[in-house]
């Protein structure tokens, strides 16, 4: 079984994600952790649990997704994985932080890209990487198919969607995201989304009003 603890993190209230396995092993997916208390409590939570960090994965790199990477980085000693067309929105994130009046430290470069397609061992389970831009270029979701979730960063939301108003974000390239590579999912899988509360596919194709 995968546990799947949220925090939810920082003025945007992003939610941060960690996939724990059997072996107390420890994904950490969206570090959005801005104050200090926040990041505290992360970090404490690791410890108490004594859990294994293995791999610190961004669905994207909006600068809400990305606050605590380099604190995670230099605790477990992880270098970030993402996307390749996500890079130009990391090199972008400070200043686009600085204009929100949000300062942070900037994440370290990538320790390698990742792929479309391309499946994440974890335990005795897989995450298969999709791929959905439209809220930014190179946005990804981690889809388990045994665990029946998907968690998809800022692509689909409880009744809502991405924003598609920055820069790399395409209106109908996010709905065609969704339709073909998240509504082609089974309904009871569960949907856990960068913020807000979690939802699930059958939901999301009967009631979301932007795909209806």
């Amino acid at each position: 079984m995968i546990e799947i603890q949220q925090f939810t993190f920082g003025p945007l209230q992003e939610n941060t994600y960690l996939l724990i396995n059997g072996k107390r092993e420890c994904i950490i997916i969206d570090p959005g952790c801005y104050f200090q208390d926040e990041r505290k409590e992360l970090l404490q939570y690791i410890q108490t649990e004594q859990l294994n960090v293995t791999r610190l994965l961004n669905t994207h790199c909006h600068f809400d997704h990305i606050f605590g990477n380099k604190l995670v980085s230099e605790t477990y000693g992880l270098k970030p994985e993402f996307h390749e067309k996500e890079q130009v929105v990391m090199d972008n994130s400070q200043a686009v932080g600085a204009m929100y009046n949000l300062p942070f430290d900037p994440s370290p470069m990538p320790g390698r890209y990742i792929v479309e397609g391309e499946k994440i061992a974890f335990g005795g389970h897989e995450l298969d990487v999709l791929f959905t831009p439209g809220h930014s270029p190179g946005s990804i979701s981690f889809y388990c198919a045994d665990q029946q979730f998907v968690i998809g960063g800022d692509v689909l939301f409880y009744q809502s969607i991405g924003r598609t108003d920055l820069p790399g974000g395409n209106h109908a390239t996010l709905l065609n995201s969704i339709r073909e590579k998240l509504f082609v999912l089974p309904d009871e899988i569960r949907v856990f989304p960068g913020h807000g509360p979690a939802t699930t596919i059958g939901f999301e194709k009967k009631y979301n009003p932007f795909l209806i």
